[in-house]
């Protein structure tokens, strides 16, 4: 993963001369897929891309734009996110773009190989998981990709030339989440039952189609599927808050969290940590946030996302989420139990089902050691939700889109130009690909 990982950021270092360059998306992904052993390991690579993505540069974008945290240093690509002041050549915005593509076409690869493939050694039943792991994060892709740019092209065969990807153009927004959705139905369809919490099974594929159909407002559905999840014993808030990223991982919280290790390292830590510990102190709780989780009545036990190191008589407060300093191995957290409690909520409450949204809502309360909240209208059930996730997802990829997809990231943030509530395509794209349209405002 890691060499796949330095090669495009060669190929973007050494394309920025020139316009004789070949559009990310259509990144060949050329490993051979002939039998039981090299399904599984293009199936194991597949979520490798993932991890690329989701190591950094995805968290960093659905936080960084928000204001729950801020940049602490001198790198452009990093303080143009925490300003809201994109540029198409952004290295963080391509580097993600790219990853992106990167794990669509390693799924992409196994959905057109696998069909086709007889091995003894590949069982129907493994052959079906494969298959639906493979749509699965196709549909995660093309989710990330909408909500972050809007719509995207969407590429569904092997890009193994600049040729297979060209003359496809944008889809809109709506267009690409019918694609997520038609992925994760053939996901859902595929896959096994089961708890496993680091590759998809069944109920991941439920748990983002709750999520994707929170995004498209159809609230009906978040909460059928959102249920569907919930319903299972596997899958329980754990206590305190601060149990579900503390070692050993994959917790009954977990519904899809990406693994690391020593050898394949996550370095978030790393932006958190200030130097005194190890870390670069780079990516820093904003004072307002640290105000509002320190508080007894809105934190509660949420102040463990804090943590303070004395040097000399200044105490440094850093963000204490990802905090496997020596063995580098905190997980990515993809979806939750609390993001499904709270997407019940809100789909709950825009259908003025106020006592049980109000419900779902107070059970993320309760695991944060608050008291209950009563509130009597539709409106201040909605904010009281927002400011819940303010606080529970602080530092993993939400706040910036759940401001975006609400329309209210005007209001809290003061970003009332609407162009820049999507994030532009890279500059290397547009400039290869006369087919690809910017977007407004870049």
């Amino acid at each position: 993963m890691k060499y796949i990982h330095a090669f495009f950021i060669l190929f973007l270092l050494a394309s920025c001369d020139t316009l004789d360059v070949q559009p990310f998306q259509q990144l060949p992904d050329s490993r051979a897929i002939n039998d039981a052993g090299s399904a599984r390991a293009a199936l194991l690579g597949t979520y490798s891309s993932v991890q690329n993505y989701y190591q950094l540069n995805f968290p960093v974008l659905g936080y960084l734009p928000g204001d729950n945290v801020r940049f602490n240093g001198t790198l452009n690509q990093f303080n143009q996110i925490d300003q809201n002041a994109l540029s198409a050549d952004n290295v963080i915005i391509t580097e993600t773009w790219t990853q992106i593509y990167q794990a669509i076409n390693s799924a992409n690869n196994v959905i057109a190989a696998l069909p086709g493939l007889t091995d003894p050694l590949l069982t129907a039943t493994e052959k079906n998981q494969l298959l639906g792991e493979a749509y699965f994060v196709r549909a995660l892709g093309y989710f990330d990709l909408g909500r972050g740019w809007g719509g995207v092209p969407l590429v569904l065969k092997p890009t193994r030339s600049a040729a297979d990807g060209q003359g496809i153009k944008r889809s809109t927004l709506a267009q690409t989440y019918d694609q997520v959705l038609a992925d994760l139905i053939e996901a859902e369809r595929l896959l096994p039952d089961g708890t496993t919490r680091n590759r998809a099974v069944k109920n991941t594929a439920r748990a983002l189609r709750a999520r994707l159909h929170l995004y498209r407002g159809q609230w009906t559905e978040a909460e059928n599927y959102a249920t569907q999840v919930l319903a299972s014993a596997a899958y329980r808030l754990v206590t305190p808050y601060r149990a579900f990223s503390a070692a050993p991982f994959g917790s009954t919280e977990s519904v899809l969290e990406l693994t690391y290790s020593i050898a394949d390292q996550n370095s978030q830590w790393n932006n958190w940590f200030p130097s005194a510990l190890g870390g670069q102190y780079t990516l820093q709780p904003t004072p307002e946030f640290t105000t509002l989780v320190n508080r007894a009545d809105v934190g509660g036990n949420r102040n463990s996302l804090l943590a303070t190191v004395r040097v000399g008589t200044t105490d440094f407060v850093y963000g204490n989420l990802y905090n496997r300093a020596a063995q580098r191995d905190d997980p990515a957290y993809i979806i939750r139990v609390a993001e499904l409690y709270l997407i019940r909520a809100e789909a709950r409450a825009r259908q003025d089902k106020l006592t049980d949204g109000l419900a779902d809502l107070n059970a993320i309360r309760s695991r944060a050691g608050l008291s209950a909240v009563t509130v009597t209208s539709q409106s201040n059930l909605l904010l009281a939700i927002e400011n819940e996730r303010r606080i529970e997802f602080a530092f993993e990829a939400h706040r910036w889109f759940d401001l975006v997809r609400t329309g209210r990231a005007g209001e809290v943030l003061g970003l009332t130009d609407q162009r820049k509530w999507v994030f532009p395509i890279p500059f290397n794209d547009i400039a290869a690909d006369p087919d690809l349209i910017q977007n407004p405002g870049y």
